[in-house]
């Protein structure tokens, strides 16, 4: 029997982004994808031009709606948007006792924000403590910690252990933000350096959904029962590979999406 993973996050129409990456993603990892869409974004890869909020009684039900028959083994959330729909999430997960990845979406990666000012406090109080892994990339933690933007591996490292502390269970920070050559990430929890996680950084304007991808990525590992590091390792893995195929895809003319099934599709 297929394991079952939710994602909890916004469509995104152009469909490199959002619920769609999460779906392919966890599609390509061999775990069972369901969803909660908590926002319709009308959006490409050059921009988003419109947002729909689902209401949060109708995310709500949406959740009970899974848990009460898919039994999914892992829960991903991602953008939520709104305080009302951050509250509603938390009170809709609450009897899950399963993992749950928390990727704190804020930007769009064509800039557009995606995460209300008064929602980031709900964020932080109500759904990070919840997290079993958050996944933030540099820009996002330093907005959880009010907090400028880490310049190198010490104070990323020092950024994780101050999320660990608030109350996640561990806290991958994601260099993708960083300079240089190489993209660096750093695993934490139990206040420690768990591990370190390095790659090339690719020439290629095609990154579009990368945070969603590892994110659904970790959750479809933990779905079928590896441990976190083990999970983590295999989602930034298969994340690499649908960086460095990207450009095949040739999606758009923005930042085009990875290549989510880059090990299915003939090149």
């Amino acid at each position: 029997m297929a394991q079952v993973a939710l994602t909890i996050a916004g469509s995104d129409s152009g469909g490199g982004a959002g619920i769609q990456a999460d779906l392919k993603a966890m599609s390509a990892l061999g775990v069972f994808g369901a969803s909660v869409i908590t926002a319709v974004t009308a959006q490409n890869t050059r921009a988003v031009t419109a947002v729909h909020l689902v209401p949060a009684e109708v995310v709500g039900a949406q959740i009970d709606a899974v848990l009460e028959d898919l039994a999914p083994r892992a829960i991903k959330v991602g953008m939520l948007a709104t305080a009302a729909i951050i509250q509603s999430v938390a009170d809709g997960i609450g009897v899950f006792a399963g993992p749950v990845v928390l990727d704190p979406v804020m930007i769009a990666k064509s800039g557009d924000a995606l995460l209300a000012e008064d929602a980031v406090h709900a964020l932080r109080e109500t759904l990070l403590p919840r997290a079993t892994v958050l996944t933030p990339n540099l820009p996002e933690a330093a907005r959880l910690l009010e907090a400028p933007v880490a310049q190198g591996r010490s104070e990323m490292i020092a950024q994780g252990m101050a999320l660990n502390a608030m109350g996640a269970g561990a806290v991958l920070m994601k260099g993708g933000h960083a300079e240089g050559s190489t993209c660096h990430d750093v695993l934490i929890s139990g206040r420690q350096v768990v591990a370190e996680f390095t790659a090339p950084r690719r020439q290629t304007i095609n990154t579009h959904g990368t945070g969603c991808t590892l994110s659904s990525a970790i959750a479809a590992g933990l779905a079928k029962g590896l441990p976190l590091f083990e999970a983590v390792e295999g989602a930034h893995a298969y994340l690499q590979g649908a960086i460095a195929a990207a450009d095949d895809l040739n999606i758009g003319r923005g930042h085009g999406p990875v290549h989510h099934f880059h090990a299915f599709w003939p090149a």
